[in-house]
């Protein structure tokens, strides 16, 4: 053999066997040849270790437009997995890449972690040396006669969480004359008894969820009233009517007769919030006012901490403490047994309606802001500190959050009129829902937590199938299935 050829064969197989490091200082740039022989005959980059069809595929998403980029994320969750997944089998294949599970293409931008570590060049001079040895634990068999590749294989019977599937149609729309176009009310709710409350001008109707049958429980014109909220008591036997001349109603839903009529504010009760036998109403006198439907009216608590209308109330799961959001911007929670408030919130630059105790974790708050505001803000009421926020680009209306996971929907108004269905703590958007052309001032969550309704100024009421109690690719068979689906 020729010296000279053996002596550069000798140095090229050296080179190759040193370090990666080694060989990056050696080399100097990312762009010379691995092999830095100057009597070489031939110049032969090395591009062993080129990811190409990562690189292109990265090369052609940079070109398109943003729009055609936001089409293609609100493809279908199922196709979408499965492209991922034939996509990281192919690397593994083709590319050794290594991959075991499967990344989700619509968290955090996963897929685009794995993939860009070489995506800003086509071309690379380096060569990975070493091979991943064989793992006989838990791994294919040697003597497998499938071509796939261990990785591979993991990465096939790597578990796959079911996709999210939301309906952005309404399964029912109810027509709802004289539904009040007024952001300070709160005209719709829903009993544990499957009886939805609705409060049209003067009047207050009953739905049957299971019959769809429809009953006036009251009509306030006699008396020169209407209806400015309505509240079911937890067991969904008592609803309570807030009226325009301030007065609270407390009805009985099965026997249709007026148990009581409380006195004590002096202007239109706009919010209602049950504890146990006690009823809150806020008003927009500014007053809170607490009280025993099984006392006389003259044993009541007076809370005074806002300084314009009281818009929201909501009790803790725990039924401890009491959260009230006004026209003030401020959101107070009070305890039930001081007349001041415990805490004060004054973070919104707007009327705090929206409000949500978290079933899930003790103390957790949700509140949302008015036009001016748009924020949804997350409390910690043990502490008092004040944890994440978002702009959601609309005024914040309403509030709820699922019973069976760490997900809540939101209503808007101005200028999107949408419902928003958020996870937490990521506050990464679930589903965006549309239909209303008013605001969506109202939403109440069915008693099984599957659906919700919501009512706008638009003079009707839409249930949406939002929560899930499994997370199934299934359609959930709630009790409201029974009704004709609209298509």
């Amino acid at each position: 053999m020729d010296q000279e050829y053996e002596r550069r064969l000798l140095r090229q197989i050296n080179h190759q066997n040193l370090p990666a490091e080694a060989r990056l200082s050696k080399c100097g740039s990312a762009t010379c040849s691995p092999v830095s022989v100057k009597s070489g005959d031939r110049y032969i980059p090395t591009r062993a270790g080129s990811n190409w069809s990562v690189n292109f595929h990265y090369a052609n998403e940079n070109c398109r437009s943003p729009s055609q980029n936001h089409k293609s994320k609100e493809a279908s969750s199922d196709s979408s997995k499965d492209a991922v997944a034939y996509a990281a089998l192919l690397r593994n294949e083709l590319l050794g890449a290594g991959i075991e599970t499967v990344p989700d293409p619509h968290t955090d931008d996963r897929r685009h972690a794995v993939l860009s570590r070489d995506s800003h060049s086509l071309f690379r001079y380096t060569v990975h040396t070493k091979r991943v040895p064989f793992d006989s634990d838990n791994e294919v068999s040697l003597y497998s006669l499938s071509p796939l590749s261990n990785k591979s294989h993991k990465l096939l019977r790597s578990p796959r969480k079911p996709a999210r599937k939301i309906s952005k149609i309404p399964f029912k729309v109810l027509d709802a004359p004289e539904l009040q176009d007024d952001f300070y009310l709160n005209l719709v709710d829903w009993s544990a008894g499957n009886l939805l409350s609705v409060g049209l001008g003067a009047c207050v109707y009953l739905w049957s969820a299971c019959t769809s049958q429809v009953t006036r429980l009251c009509d306030l014109s006699v008396d020169g009233d209407s209806v400015t909220s309505v509240c079911w008591n937890e067991r969904g036997s008592l609803v309570a009517v807030g009226t325009h001349k301030g007065y609270v109603q407390i009805w009985d839903a099965a026997g249709g007769r007026k148990l009581t009529s409380l006195e004590g504010h002096s202007a239109r009760v706009g919010a209602l919030a049950w504890n146990g036998e006690q009823l809150s109403s806020g008003s927009r006198d500014r007053v809170i006012l607490q009280r025993d439907v099984r006392t006389p009216p003259s044993a009541e608590r007076r809370l005074q901490g806002h300084r314009q209308e009281v818009c929201g109330l909501k009790w803790s799961p725990d039924h401890q403490h009491l959260a009230s959001g006004g026209n003030d911007n401020k959101l107070l929670v009070w305890n039930s047994s001081s007349l001041l408030p415990v805490q004060q919130y004054s973070d919104h630059l707007a009327a705090v309606k929206a409000i949500a105790w978290s079933p899930h974790q003790h103390g957790l708050l949700a509140s949302g802001g008015g036009t001016a505001d748009r924020c949804l803000r997350f409390w910690n009421t043990l502490t008092g500190q004040a944890l994440q926020s978002t702009d959601t680009g609309s005024q914040v209306c309403n509030l709820a959050w699922s019973k069976y996971a760490n997900e809540l929907v939101s209503t808007h108004g101005y200028s999107q009129n949408q419902i928003l269905v958020w996870k937490y703590p990521s506050l990464t958007q679930v589903a965006k829902l549309t239909g209303h052309s008013y605001r969506v001032l109202y939403l109440a969550v069915s008693p099984d937590g599957e659906a919700i309704v919501t009512g706008a100024g638009d003079e009707t009421l839409r249930f949406w199938n939002v929560f899930s109690k499994t997370r199934c690719t299934k359609e959930s068979k709630s009790v409201l299935n029974l009704f004709t689906r609209i298509r």
